[in-house]
């Protein structure tokens, strides 16, 4: 006889409405029924209050009329400390963080290796055992900057489904090699990948490949490299890497596609922007990171 998974409860929340401007600690006093001052504390330290969906640690947070707490009888999101990661927004739908060059999003395969995923996986695992994470988009392992996970295969569903209505603005930031010629231009060619070589082919004639559009304007420039601003239309694989090999600018540390030098060590590739309707929440969100110091010290 099969037994049924037993099945685990989970973690209730209690949502509060804020009626006056008040302290979130004198309202959770009043609202929680002989809590001490100190267990309050411990639902703060412990991420499991939030704001308007937005976990708080902070006791004194100014409330306004009509926000919303909510007190999570489960552990909140832990703090993720970690080298290669750092959590730049969460709440119970999804999580955005910036992801250091040299990690990958996901494993390629069956190889233990530390990811994006893997961490995120472990991370939120410490709240709740059910707590999950889906990929929405990657982002290459030499790769940095600003990537989305969602926190539930709904989300996930309705981010990639919806991905070029719901994304409203992708901006990257490139090092490339030689002095580019325009200023600003609008490169618009058709891909296609060799399934040997795992290479991107660019063709200016659609061939039957996938249309890619990319807009770039140089930020700055000198003889040996220019740092390009890039704003994708469309999210093709390896994109903006190719269409800069195709204006004969790869991008720096690229030898795949067509670099000469490595003057950072790495891929000179960094995802600096990401807004996007929140798909359950609808309002736009936008995540920045700055760009990469060793970009601007070649200008120095």
């Amino acid at each position: 006889m099969r037994h049924k998974p037993q099945q685990v409860p989970a973690p209730k929340a209690t949502k509060l409405k804020v009626a006056e401007p008040t302290e979130l600690m004198t309202f959770l006093l009043a609202k929680m029924g002989g809590m001490s001052r100190n267990s309050v504390k411990s639902l703060l330290a412990h991420r499991q209050i939030m704001v308007n969906d937005k976990v708080t640690t902070q006791f004194n947070l100014l409330l306004q009329p009509n926000d919303l707490i909510t007190v999570n009888s489960g552990r909140g999101n832990i703090e993720l400390n970690h080298p290669k990661l750092r959590i730049l927004f969460e709440d119970q739908h999804l999580i955005v963080v910036e992801k250091k060059e040299g990690l990958l999003t996901v494993s390629t395969g069956d190889s233990d290796e530390t990811t994006a995923f893997s961490i995120l996986k472990t991370h939120v695992k410490k709240s709740s055992p059910q707590n999950r994470i889906y990929v929405v988009h990657r982002l290459d392992r030499e790769t940095s900057g600003v990537i989305m996970f969602a926190k539930t295969k709904e989300v996930q569903l309705i981010l990639q489904e919806n991905w070029h209505r719901i994304v409203t603005r992708r901006i990257y930031v490139a090092l490339v090699e030689g002095k580019v010629e325009k200023e600003q231009d609008t490169i618009v060619t058709w891909l296609t990948e060799n399934e040997k070589s795992l290479k991107i082919h660019s063709s200016e004639q659609d061939n039957g490949g996938q249309q890619a559009v990319t807009h770039y304007r140089c930020v700055k420039s000198n003889e040996n490299f220019s740092l390009l601003e890039l704003e994708l239309e469309t999210g093709r694989k390896n994109q903006i890497r190719v269409h800069m090999e195709g204006i004969g600018h790869p991008i720096a540390g690229d030898k795949k596609y067509g670099a000469g030098t490595s003057p950072i060590g790495r891929l000179a590739l960094h995802a600096r922007l990401l807004a996007f309707y929140h798909p359950v929440t609808t309002e736009v969100v936008s995540f920045e990171t700055p760009v990469p110091r060793n970009f601007l010290s070649i200008f120095h």
